[in-house]
């Protein structure tokens, strides 16, 4: 079984119920999620060996969201304790024309101060295939960035292959900032995952002719930006998923790859109505991961991917929490939602 690293921070997600708004709210539910902790369970609960490597707080906080992972099989072997707290972040869900919300509390988690030394990646990424992380991380501070950078350099003597969810997040810093980082880092990588806008922010490819606030996605757009970043990173392959939201509450949803030499395009998912898009992009990373790994040809890779991102948008929470069975049943065109007895 392949084993697979993914590196990043868990936080504690506190959210209203019921899609009330921040000031309606008198409680809020519990999750712990975070971008590639979400990739490490949905690829455990795809019956891989997922580990996931951070630094969480020796305290109550930090060892529940240890135990969340653990709930799912995700192995927490390699993690630190120690630092200040647990990363916070609270989402108002959005509905119809009501965008969702988020507001972060992470500033000096733990995560953000860890150093090399708080990690052994020389027996971390032994006998490893695959090495996941995304944009967020080393957004976080200089710290997390230079964990990044080491993390890539011993997981490519170990010849480990190495994918990236660009993941921009404004918040976290700016376009320049986004940039002069995460440029050097793709001489690292071998597969590149990310949207228009991730692609714009942190890569500096423009797009000429969509407009995803209004839903208008131009194909050509996304081959062009696709063909140039293979050209540009030597990337085994470059990845987009395209999403086009009508509504919070109603996208569509479906991916496009390219290899070098030709375009692959999945088959689009009408997603109405969205339980939780938060993760969704990190189920799409875990079934492309599962896919390349474990499926014979890239477009079953493809296939398995948005689908098991379109059920994502289907489950509360920051994981997706479907199985194999289930994923491979929507890819075989069971869409109907009958009750399975």
């Amino acid at each position: 079984m392949p084993k697979i690293i993914t590196l990043g921070e868990i936080m504690l997600r506190l959210s209203p119920p019921d899609h009330q708004r921040f000031t309606q709210a008198s409680t809020f539910e519990v999750v712990y999620g975070g971008g590639e902790a979400n990739v490490a369970t949905g690829l455990a609960l795809f019956d891989q060996d997922a580990h996931f490597v951070s630094k969480v707080p020796n305290n109550p906080i930090g060892i529940s969201a240890i135990n969340h992972l653990r709930r799912f099989g995700v192995k927490t072997d390699h993690m630190a304790l120690g630092g200040e707290r647990l990363g916070i972040y609270y989402l108002e869900s959005g509905v119809s024309m009501r965008p969702s919300q988020v507001i972060y509390d992470r500033k000096t988690s733990a995560i953000s101060g860890a150093t090399v030394d708080d990690f052994d990646f020389e027996t971390i990424f032994k006998d490893a295939h695959w090495f996941h992380w995304s944009g967020i991380t080393p957004a976080l501070s200089e710290q997390a960035s230079a964990l990044v950078l080491e993390a890539c350099k011993v997981a490519k003597k170990h010849n480990v292959t190495i994918s990236v969810d660009l993941n921009y997040r404004k918040k976290l810093w700016s376009t320049e900032e986004a940039q002069s980082v995460m440029k050097p880092l793709m001489a690292y990588v071998d597969v590149c995952i990310g949207n228009e806008e991730d692609a714009k922010n942190v890569l500096g490819y423009q797009h000429q002719a969509s407009d995803v606030s209004r839903g208008k996605l131009e194909k050509s757009d996304y081959e062009t930006t696709l063909k140039a970043m293979v050209a540009d990173y030597g990337f085994i392959c470059a990845v987009t998923t395209l999403r086009e939201s009508l509504s919070a509450s109603h996208n569509r949803w479906h991916a496009l790859m390219y290899d070098g030499e030709r375009f692959i395009e999945s088959k689009i998912y009408d997603i109405v109505p969205i339980v939780d898009r938060i993760g969704g992009g990190d189920s799409f990373a875990a079934g492309l991961i599962y896919g390349m790994l474990n499926k014979k040809t890239a477009t079953e890779a493809l296939e398995f991917a948005t689908a098991a991102s379109a059920l994502k948008h289907t489950i509360p929470g920051d994981q997706n929490l479907s199985t194999i069975d289930e994923v491979e049943r929507l890819m075989q065109g069971d869409a109907s939602g009958r009750v399975i007895r």
